[in-house]
């Protein structure tokens, strides 16, 4: 194009705006300017513009013709209850089209404990399926063929025990681990930046990690060994430019850890899968796929592959959890559907599509239906699997791709001179910078900045309830606990011994694999705790001092008035209380998510509170011990998975018991509207739903306390 017609287009938008178009520059999260026009002068100097899909460096796709020739597996991510609900679950959902399966565990199997374990009373079959031992996880499977289904299973922090349930159940079902096809997560890093269900401290998980790697390489050729996510780190509010960047340098690191075993590049890097998040910004998540591949193919050549397919990268993605609202649900359909389109436009090679419901509770049937719909339509109705990349020359993606790729290219580089991932990981620095994203978004959303529909702007008058599905956590672990005593007693103790011994051997002296023993452990009918619990004996717990990035949110507000009377009435009374009004943020049992925990730790700190963030996985009497000996005047239990009904009440009666009934209790996170009412009467000062404005929350427990201390 040339200079003058540019120079027109620029007069004519100024005489229609009655500005400069510079005005309409778009500053997203990642600092990258988006200007309102791109022409063919932005292609100068893209250097992966003519490549052709199913080439390196796979810009386009790594297959040459992508879903013109197969469309993408359509997965739901599911798991709840029992073993049989979730199987009969599974099998009225292939019925109706999903080709895959995604399993959740619920957290007490994700931290290493059987349902009977003290610690997990209110998470037992909440956030997803509790396993404990082969037996469940027959059941999960029964008359659903391992050898024509593929499964992918979330799981980092007990991966030893639950692969190796997976491996025994299939060999017991007929199947043997050489046809087992799906994916293991098996992302420890991860899991140490932003999702916390780590049960070890991160050198012998990432040796766990390389022990997958090196069995699968070598007995399961059909099984990917690692899904290497970014998904939690965008759910737990880092930018896509973060996103890519720290995922990738994961998957660097995970490469290196496999050779450091001695196994060829080829023989593993074709079995690397990767898996992203797609959120509300349409073309950016798009251009984020496409620049994936060409930055992995980009650290891949340093590997000196042979095979061309080791330098492919192939995704999984899942729509964002974080962008549904609680507040005028249905409106999430349609963010789920313009994501899962984003996706597919990006080149994905297996999708799942969340549930309208999510930010509220479990899926049901009703909700999975639509989402598992969405794909459906998305493949048979739009005509988008016609061309294999439609969004290929486009002048404002193309160069999307480039900036995205340069930008996470100079985070990499970063990370690298701190001598890589796990480096980095330990100084903390991946963490500190989501954080600081996670608290800016929340700032510029309270703001109205970033509008969300339904939520800060287009509000309802009244909000109508929704069906949500309720899980008996009761019922559900006296059933597992049941079934685990059985297993117990049917079993021969003297070869779990004997076989628990051995995994032990094997942690301690480094000779032998992890998941060659945890099979045999798993044969002899060794439970999921049993298993762990035999390697923390020799690597112990890893556990994580929470820290809060401050002046982030406060920073974000200046001079706003409504901010600025929050700080100024928090130090009048100060003064009258004659101390700096304390708040404990705390996390009940083994929910590691902790976005929110620490965006309120973070504001609330910023606003004047004094802040105390308590440890991840307390139970509610060690956070009643905690709050009462630190002398806090609110504790604030954050939930994200559903063990709110259990926890909240224990926390109350266990302050109540202690003669500490004058702290006040307020609970916030993903809580149903139908549970207000139950936690309120079970002594809950307050609940905070998806969404509250952070300013109105802090508000509210300033009231709480000034009601308080006048009836004192």
């Amino acid at each position: 194009m040339t200079k003058k017609t540019i120079e027109d287009w620029q007069a004519l938008a100024e005489k229609e705006l009655k500005v400069s178009p510079d005005t309409l520059t778009w500053q997203t999260p990642e600092g990258i300017a988006v200007k309102p026009l791109y022409t063919e002068d932005d292609l100068q100097g893209v250097d992966h513009l003519g490549s052709l899909p199913g080439f390196a460096p796979f810009t386009r796709g790594p297959r040459a013709t992508m879903y013109a020739g197969r469309p993408w597996t359509i997965r739901q991510y599911a798991g709840f209850s029992t073993a049989e609900a979730s199987n009969a679950f599974y099998k009225r959902n292939l019925a109706a089209g999903q080709k895959g399966l995604s399993v959740a565990f619920d957290l007490a199997t994700h931290r290493g404990y059987d349902s009977d374990h003290p610690r997990v009373e209110g998470d037992v079959g909440k956030a997803g399926v509790a396993i404990d031992s082969v037996e469940d996880m027959k059941i999960l499977f029964d008359a659903i063929p391992l050898d024509q289904m593929s499964v992918s299973m979330t799981m980092n922090g007990a991966v030893i025990p639950i692969l190796a349930n997976f491996i025994v159940a299939g060999e017991e079902q007929g199947v043997s681990r050489d046809k087992l096809s799906g994916t293991i997560q098996n992302d420890i890093l991860k899991e140490f930046m932003v999702r916390n269900t780590y049960i070890y401290p991160p050198e012998p998980s990432m040796r766990i990690v390389a022990d997958i790697i090196e069995y699968t390489a070598k007995e399961m050729p059909k099984f990917n060994s690692i899904s290497i996510s970014g998904y939690h780190m965008q759910e737990a509010g880092a930018t896509l430019v973060q996103e890519l960047a720290f995922t990738l340098a994961d998957g660097r690191e995970y490469v290196r850890a496999a050779l450091a075993k001695g196994l060829d590049v080829d023989e593993f890097a074709g079995r690397l899968s990767f898996f992203f998040a797609i959120g509300m910004n349409f073309f950016m998540e798009a251009a984020k796929l496409r620049a994936a591949r060409l930055l992995w193919t980009r650290i891949m050549q340093e590997f000196a592959p042979k095979k061309p397919s080791s330098l492919m990268l192939r995704t999984h993605c899942q729509t964002s959890g974080v962008s549904l609202a609680e507040q005028d649900p249905y409106n999430n359909i349609i963010r789920t559907a313009f994501e899962a389109m984003s996706a597919v436009l990006g080149g994905t090679q297996s999708l799942h599509t969340n549930s309208f419901d999510e930010a509220i509770a479990l899926p049901t049937e009703f909700s999975a239906r639509i989402a598992r719909n969405t794909q459906l339509i998305l493949q048979h109705e739009t005509g988008v699997t016609k061309v294999v990349d439609p969004l290929a020359g486009s002048y404002y993606v193309e160069s999307l791709t480039k900036e995205l790729a340069d930008a996470a290219w100079a985070l990499i580089e970063e990370v690298e001179s701190l001598g890589g991932m796990t480096k980095a990981v330990d100084e903390g620095l991946p963490k500190r910078l989501i954080e600081e994203a996670a608290t800016r978004r929340q700032a510029a959303v309270d703001r109205g900045e970033e509008v969300i529909v339904g939520v800060n702007k287009y509000r309802l008058e009244t909000e109508d309830e929704i069906d949500i599905l309720d899980i008996d956590n009761t019922a559900v672990r006296l059933s597992q606990i049941k079934r685990l005593e059985e297993t117990k007693r049917r079993r021969d103790a003297k070869a779990v011994e004997t076989a628990l011994a051995e995994l032990t051997r094997v942690a301690q002296t480094g000779e032998g694999n992890l998941l060659a023993a945890a099979v045999e452990a798993a044969r002899a009918r060794a439970t999921v705790g049993e298993i762990s619990d035999a390697m923390r004996a020799v690597f112990g717990d890893h556990s994580a001092e929470p820290k809060v990035v401050s002046k982030v949110y406060g920073d974000s507000y200046h001079d706003d008035p409504e901010y600025q009377m929050i700080v100024s009435r928090l130090s009048e009374f100060k003064t009258a209380l004659g101390a700096k009004p304390k708040i404990m943020v705390a996390k009940l049992g083994q929910d590691g998510h902790d976005r929110g925990a620490k965006v309120i730790s973070s504001a609330f700190g910023d606003l004047g509170f004094e802040v105390l963030a308590g440890p991840l996985f307390q139970t509610p009497e060690e956070a009643a011990d905690l709050a009462i000996s630190q002398k806090v005047h609110v504790v604030g239990m954050s939930s994200l998975a559903a063990g709110h009904k259990t926890l909240a009440p224990q926390l109350v009666e266990a302050l109540k018991a202690k003669g500490a009934d004058n702290i006040i209790v307020v609970v916030g996170g993903v809580i149903p509207r139908q549970d207000y009412q139950y936690l309120l009467d079970h002594g809950v000062a307050a609940v905070f739903g998806p969404g509250t404005n952070v300013l109105e929350a802090a508000r509210a427990v300033m009231d709480l306390m000034q009601g308080r201390l006048r009836n004192v």
